[in-house]
């Protein structure tokens, strides 16, 4: 353990660590099988025992490569998306995200995009589909650099603090870390299909 340790610490001493979480977080704006919750919060963490990496650079690299990201799956979506969502199979949960993403950036637009950045998957999809539907640049870029920026706050201060509760033991830190954004994400998922599940209902019993 003191071996992982030592190297992890080795690591994030580098200055590639900060190109390491920027391209972790871009790749997973649209390719989300990239954990880069846990690679930032795992950063901060150690950033926590020395300084090192900088938390500051840990938190900008997370935003920059998140927002680069994003904007990638925007224009993957720009470029054909919607035709690329139209031949997903019907049940399959990719499709049912997609259709998710279509009705909400239909009712809240830049509302969803700032929240979508805390569910996994469901960012991609978001992305995808205002490109597909040719929402405005600039309004997705101003919202879009208001959801990254306060998502690599919120991983980076959270694995921070979850670093000094640990000093001793960074790996239960790092759990911690992992284990709480987790939670948080299930906590905004599962409040998110209530809601969903309250509308139905509501619309149900509409005459």
């Amino acid at each position: 353990m003191d071996a992982v340790l030592d190297l992890l610490r080795e690591t994030v001493t580098s200055p590639w660590v900060y190109v390491v979480l920027f391209a972790a977080t871009a790749i997973d704006g649209f390719f989300p099988a990239i954990p880069a919750e846990a690679a930032v919060i795992t950063a901060a963490v150690l950033s926590a025992d020395g300084g090192h990496p900088n938390l500051a650079g840990v938190i900008v690299a997370a935003a920059l490569g998140a927002l680069a990201g994003d904007h990638i799956s925007y224009a993957i979506g720009r470029g054909g998306g919607s035709r690329r969502l139209a031949r997903l199979p019907e049940r399959s949960r990719r499709r049912a995200g997609s259709e998710w993403a279509r009705r909400a950036v239909d009712r809240r637009g830049g509302l969803i995009l700032t929240t979508a950045r805390y569910v996994p998957g469901g960012r991609t999809a978001v992305t995808l589909t205002m490109g597909a539907i040719r929402y405005p640049r600039r309004s997705f870029l101003l919202f879009d650099a208001i959801a990254t920026t306060t998502w690599g706050v919120y991983c980076g201060l959270l694995g921070y603090f979850g670093g000094l509760a640990f000093e001793r033991d960074p790996i239960k830190g790092v759990v911690t870390g992992v284990g709480l954004a987790i939670a948080i994400t299930i906590l905004i998922e599962a409040v998110r299909v209530l809601r969903r599940r309250a509308h139905r209902r509501a619309a149900s019993r509409t005459p």
